[in-house]
């Protein structure tokens, strides 16, 4: 396919040819004839010399398209003297400077977590010590202070055990070194295990649990499926007030199916809405107990298992999370839900 400004040329070009040759046959026809073979050798020459010169930058975009897919092992480098040459020549040593700087972060982010998870190592087992020990200390007879002390601290502890462990998740995450297992997983599964760790929460803030979602199957790794679950059913819940209420539906289309988690909390401020998945982002509604990373590691897990995560939300009314299972072709693009939750932002 020929490009539109090169058409433009040939059609200009060959309207002057016409021209000259039709003027040769007034005053000369055998001057016409030779006018008209000529005109046609350099239309023909043009014409293939065009044609393989647009084919070459053709090919050298189609090659940089490879490179922003995020393939580097491609080679373009020659010889041949030419503008073009030198353009690939330089776009090769660009190309090459790239992959190598890429591979260096990728080793960085390898050792990052590695580094991450030998701390973490070296930290689980003080840290259990003193949880047993505050274990231990609970059933001592010790006042009610001493109690309330003691309560913060097992809390503090706990939240600390947390943390550490989904900071060595998302370095993993990070350095792509968590192998995803590629097998049917059934959501209604993934749902009633992720709503397990909290269902005492529930009963004791009196929230109302309507659990609707229809069965589905996707193709996706369990364990880390009900970890993003997790963490987005604990944001739902710790924004809920007492007596409130906590629905989880889906929805099918023929392109994917869907589950829809829908709080009656307080809300996401407009401004916050579009920074709730950044890691250790703290909105307005925050509470003092977080930390800003469970909805990033959420999304970080649906994204490696080419799934899409929205958010709706209205201060006062509530929030709106949709996670989306595609069922063939997977979107290039995530979804995120801005300005009091009534259209979609494409990234």
């Amino acid at each position: 396919m020929i490009n539109k400004d090169i058409k433009g040329l040939l059609l200009t070009c060959s309207g002057i040819t016409a021209v000259v040759i039709i003027i040769c046959f007034f005053v000369n026809p055998i001057g016409g004839t030779l006018c008209l073979l000529l005109g046609a050798a350099i239309t023909a020459v043009f014409v293939i010399y065009t044609r393989r010169r647009y084919k070459k930058l053709s090919e050298l975009n189609d090659y940089l398209s490879l490179v922003l897919s995020g393939n580097y092992n491609l080679d373009i480098n020659e010889n041949v003297e030419g503008e073009l040459s030198i353009l690939k020549n330089n776009l090769y040593k660009i190309i090459t400077t790239l992959s190598t700087q890429n591979e260096m972060l990728k080793k960085d982010k390898v050792y990052l977590a590695d580094s991450l998870a030998d701390i973490s190592h070296q930290l689980k087992t003080p840290l259990t010590s003193m949880m047993v020990m505050t274990d231990l200390l609970k059933e001592s007879e010790l006042g009610s202070k001493e109690q309330e002390f003691i309560s913060i601290i097992e809390n503090q502890l706990e939240k600390m055990r947390w943390l550490i462990l989904n900071l060595v998740k998302l370095s993993k995450l990070d350095a792509d070194t968590v192998e995803f297992k590629h097998e049917p997983v059934p959501i209604k599964n993934v749902v009633d295990e992720s709503l397990k760790p909290f269902l005492v929460m529930l009963d004791l803030k009196g929230i109302a649990l309507n659990n609707t979602v229809h069965d589905f199957s996707f193709m996706g790794d369990r364990n880390w499926t009900v970890e993003a679950f997790e963490n987005i059913l604990k944001n739902c819940i710790e924004h809920t007030d007492k007596n409130g209420e906590l629905s989880i539906s889906g929805k099918s289309t023929n392109i994917y199916d869907s589950v829809i988690i829908k709080d009656n909390g307080c809300g996401i401020e407009p401004e916050d809405l579009p920074h709730i998945f950044e890691r250790f982002y703290h909105g307005k509604n925050s509470s003092g107990d977080s930390v800003g990373i469970g909805l990033a590691l959420a999304k970080m897990v649906l994204e490696k298992e080419n799934a899409g995560i929205s958010v709706d939300s209205t201060i006062g009314e509530g929030t709106t999370f949709e996670i989306r299972f595609y069922n063939s072709i997977h979107p290039s693009e995530e979804y995120l839900c801005f300005q009091g939750g009534r259209g979609f932002r494409h990234f």
